[in-house]
């Protein structure tokens, strides 16, 4: 079997401390960014926000705190160690109760 490697194996031992924190906003750190992948670290602070939003295939993974997802028209209350898998063209968001900590994983566009 063939196989080619186009980017090198990535290893992150404590990947929550890489997310960023921001007055501002959410300020996503990328860990993978490439044409069929991208994979970011996010922080929110209590009370911020990501707007609803369609996108494509994607897979939310909360490392710290809670708050509440909505896809679609469902809300999911996270927390620590919760997993969210939206379907592509699904409509998202987020809003941190407390300190909030994420991965995100999605699809390229096709």
């Amino acid at each position: 079997m063939n196989q080619t490697t186009t980017i090198p194996a990535l290893f992150y031992p404590a990947v929550q401390e890489l997310a960023l924190f921001d007055s501002g906003g959410p300020r996503p750190q990328f860990l993978v960014d490439s044409q069929k992948l991208k994979v970011i670290i996010a922080g929110l602070e209590p009370g911020q926000q990501i707007p609803p939003h369609p996108e494509t295939l994607a897979v939310y993974h909360f490392l710290a705190g809670d708050g509440v997802m909505r896809v679609n028209d469902e809300e999911f209350a996270v927390v620590a160690g919760s997993t969210v898998v939206t379907p592509p063209g699904a409509t998202r968001g987020m809003r941190a109760i407390s300190r909030l900590t994420f991965l995100a994983a999605k699809t390229g566009e096709d």
